[in-house]
């Protein structure tokens, strides 16, 4: 099993929904992100220059969600992936992106679980 860095519960605004009028009013979608990476040589010497800086990747996410317009919660979650991957030493990551609400009254959470490696970019 590989070693995974967990970020969970992740709350941001995201310019999400199919139509303009729903993207512009920047609604918080949940996130959840498990990274896979090699993390023995941060176990070992106990320095934030050898893992991956959970402060860093949040702000990739909050960049990605917030500045970009999505219509779909798999086009979000797919950006998430592979900006993610693309700045960091990640070899996989799993996002699951989770949007409050969509239907009101009716359903709690619509949302999406995506995995992609570095071959899948």
């Amino acid at each position: 099993m590989p070693d995974v860095i967990l970020l969970q519960g992740i709350q941001v605004p995201a310019a999400l929904g199919v139509t303009a009028a729903e993207r512009r009013q920047r609604r918080p979608v949940q996130l959840d992100l498990e990274i896979e990476a090699d993390l023995a040589r941060a176990g070992c010497t106990d320095r934030i220059g050898d893992t991956l800086h959970y402060k860093h990747i949040f702000e990739v996410v909050e960049d990605v969600a917030s500045h970009q317009e999505h219509k779909l919660v798999e086009a979000l979650a797919h950006r998430i992936a592979k900006a993610v991957l693309e700045k960091f030493e990640a070899d996989a990551i799993t996002v699951t992106v989770r949007k409050p609400t969509p239907i009101a009254g009716v359903l709690q959470h619509a949302g999406v679980r995506v995995r992609r490696t570095r071959e899948s970019l």
